[in-house]
């Protein structure tokens, strides 16, 4: 069976603290691994977490401060170390390609890792492949940055019971998949049975990752439909001046995208050292928003679930 969770590396915001490391996501989904923001202490994390850097294989940066980028030297290296064979494909904004420069090469190491960089310059798709497609827009803060969305191409699903009725089974299921139509009965008079006859339709999957931004029309393009939206909750509603003037979200504007764009499960993170725990930033969010809310720790992994249909 596939796995589709994410994995919670780090949730502090500006610096880490006792409890909270810097930022860093990992999405496993299918065969993929979605590294987001990986911050530093990422590698670190990632042993606790029990993953390994052999299991990314897109690097996603949102923005470069700190925060969100000063883990990329410790992760290249250990791929390296391990001897990682596949390629890494690398996306982050395009003005900040001097940054990433440095971090690709910010030590003396024994560099084998196939980097692929793909620095984004405009909202659209930045990825594509058997996993769907991987869209970036940009945000709203105080440097360049930009959100990410993972779509799952529609498709459709078998009802065995449909199969049943006309009876189509063993190869012959595969044989439909393949042409779209199977002929079934007598040689002498076939019934054609197709797909869309024993199948209905199946939507795909949809993940969003927001980081650090005020509120604007592509946070809720990327929110949209979403089986899980991962987003910044800086501050709470006390400190929506602050949130607005370094460019942030409080716990009830992410909440309040969420319930607007219909999101299935909603994930805050990237707390403010401000405050000791985050039982308002709960308590907040859930006044606005009601399907399912978690606000995440480190090392927590979160199932991505089951489809909506």
């Amino acid at each position: 069976m596939s796995t589709r969770e994410l994995v919670v590396l780090g949730t502090a915001s500006q610096v880490p603290t006792r409890l909270r490391n810097h930022n860093g996501y990992l999405l496993r989904w299918d065969n993929e691994g979605f590294l987001f923001d990986p911050g530093e202490g990422t590698q670190r994390q990632m042993l606790l977490a029990g993953v390994s850097a052999s299991s990314v294989t897109h690097l996603c940066l949102t923005h470069f401060h700190g925060d969100h980028c000063l883990g990329v030297p410790g992760i290249v290296q250990r791929m390296s170390l391990d001897h990682v064979a596949h390629p890494v494909e690398a996306h982050y904004p395009a003005s900040g390609q001097e940054f990433f420069t440095r971090l690709r090469n910010a030590s003396a190491f024994h560099d084998t890792v196939d980097v692929r960089e793909n620095p984004v310059e405009a909202d659209g798709p930045v990825a594509i492949g058997a996993f769907g497609t991987l869209e970036a827009r940009r945000l709203d803060h105080s440097v360049d940055s930009i959100g990410y969305r993972l779509t799952e191409p529609d498709s459709r699903r078998i009802r065995s019971d449909l199969l049943a009725l006309y009876g189509i089974h063993g190869p012959a299921v595969g044989e439909l998949q393949r042409e779209g139509t199977i002929r079934v009965g007598p040689d002498t008079e076939p019934e054609v049975v197709h797909l869309t006859q024993v199948s209905e339709p199946r939507p795909g999957q949809r993940f969003a990752f927001v980081m650090d931004t005020r509120l604007c029309d592509a946070v809720y393009a990327l929110a949209d439909g979403t089986d899980m939206l991962v987003i910044e909750s800086t501050f709470l509603n006390e400190h929506a001046g602050l949130a607005l003037k370094y460019g942030h979200l409080t716990a009830r504007q992410a909440a309040r995208v969420a319930a607007e764009c219909h999101v299935r499960k909603l994930v805050l993170t990237h707390f403010s050292q401000r405050y000791g725990d985050t039982q308002r930033h709960f308590e907040e969010a859930a006044e606005v928003y009601h399907g399912e809310l978690v606000v995440a720790d480190d090392l927590a992994r979160i199932a991505v679930g089951h489809r909506s249909s």
